[in-house]
């Protein structure tokens, strides 16, 4: 087959980039495929990190990509569909993960599917995290634009057939991101950091956004012991400041250390060999890559009760559930696990879902959906 994939690709970074690697690599096991991505994601105005194109630390696969798509910028629209229209796909794959880029990338597949190739989207959140005045409608446009959807959730399958009851959709887990490299010896790991192997160390990873429940890790910092020590390690969405306050008021900045800036790939090992648990307080959410980086290196984790979250572990299997947004009952199911010496065996039962987790699951749920596609039409 020929495949058009539109996504975040290089020279982009973040997940949605590594996701779209990832998966154009699978599917170029057995089909040609075509990538396109944007000359610009995201307006300045909508983006406070530092940068968001890759960096020399960053372990980016170099997808030659054609680089055609303005978020902002309705021309480069028509322009990007008749690019890919010149690549006489037989399918076209839309990554999608916000209501922002729907008038975009809804254009590029309602102009495919007029010239009778289908279009799949892999949803990775439907309803997002911070909500925005018009979102239904965006949504609504961007669904009515596709002839089938791949849910990386069963929380966000759910939320697309709340919206589209009649969508043509399949649910697979999110893959597991394997670019990162090998494990470190643990004590390599935490003398390149400088933490002592006698800390219990808890890993909260990722970018910093209020969603993400940081505030309530550091608040259950203040229920454990001395040798527990959270490790926080990603990028700020806004000013640190706030939990800055809150670190300080509570007491616990020894037990905390901070890597408040944007994590290189190649750090990405370290962190997570470094550790004897992730923990993911979010609020709410749909699922986590962060999750499944988890998963390559076998690092159990601690999640809250929100979304999919708690299909990413078997609770008290390979990890553990926390069911209400309580800093205390966060605290207590860290202590159990840390008491319980729960990291060997929860480790061994992560290893046992390594299909489940695959790009090749994934890529093999895009071909099942896509042949209901075609069987639908004929």
């Amino acid at each position: 087959m020929r495949i058009a994939l539109f996504s975040t690709l290089y020279p982009f970074r973040g997940g949605i980039a590594q996701f779209g690697a990832a998966l154009y690599r699978e599917l170029e096991k057995k089909h040609q495929v075509s990538g396109f991505t944007f000359t610009r994601q995201y307006p300045s105005l909508l983006f406070p990190g530092q940068t968001q194109f890759v960096t020399d630390g960053d372990k980016a696969d170099a997808i030659s990509a054609e680089q055609c798509l303005d978020s902002i910028n309705p021309i480069s629209y028509y322009r990007t569909a008749s690019r890919i229209l010149s690549a006489q796909p037989d399918l076209l794959i839309n990554n999608f993960w916000m209501p922002f880029f729907a008038p975009s990338t809804g254009y590029l597949a309602g102009k495919v599917r007029k010239a009778g190739i289908p279009a799949i989207a892999i949803l990775h959140n439907v309803v997002p995290h911070e909500k925005r005045p018009g979102d239904l409608q965006l949504l609504r446009y961007f669904f009515n634009r596709h002839d089938g959807f791949i849910a990386l959730s069963d929380v966000v399958q759910q939320d697309l057939l709340s919206l589209k009851p009649d969508a043509l959709s399949l649910q697979t887990p999110h893959p597991v991101y394997q670019h990162f490299g090998a494990p470190l010896p643990i004590e390599t790991a935490r003398a390149q950091l400088g933490i002592p192997l006698d800390k219990n160390v808890s890993l909260f990873f990722g970018f910093i956004r209020k969603y993400k429940g940081l505030d309530l890790l550091i608040e259950a910092m203040h229920h454990l012991p001395d040798d527990h020590l959270l490790v926080v390690a990603g990028e700020m969405y806004g000013d640190f400041a706030e939990y800055q306050k809150m670190i300080d008021t509570a007491g616990v900045g020894h037990k905390i250390k901070l890597l408040v800036r944007y994590v290189n790939d190649d750090e990405v090992a370290q962190l997570f060999s470094a550790a004897d648990v992730l923990v993911l307080p979010y609020k709410s959410a749909t699922q986590s890559g962060v999750a499944h980086i988890a998963y390559h290196f076998s690092l159990p984790m601690i999640v809250t009760d929100v979304g999919s979250l708690a299909e990413s572990v078997r609770d008290g299997e390979s990890g553990l559930v926390v069911r209400s947004l309580s800093s205390a009952e966060l605290a207590e199911k860290m202590a159990f696990y840390f008491n319980n010496r729960c990291r060997t065996p929860f480790a061994k039962a992560m290893q046992k879902d390594a299909y489940t987790y695959s790009w090749e699951a994934l890529a093999d749920r895009i071909m099942q959906l896509y042949g209901q596609i075609r069987s639908d039409r004929s």
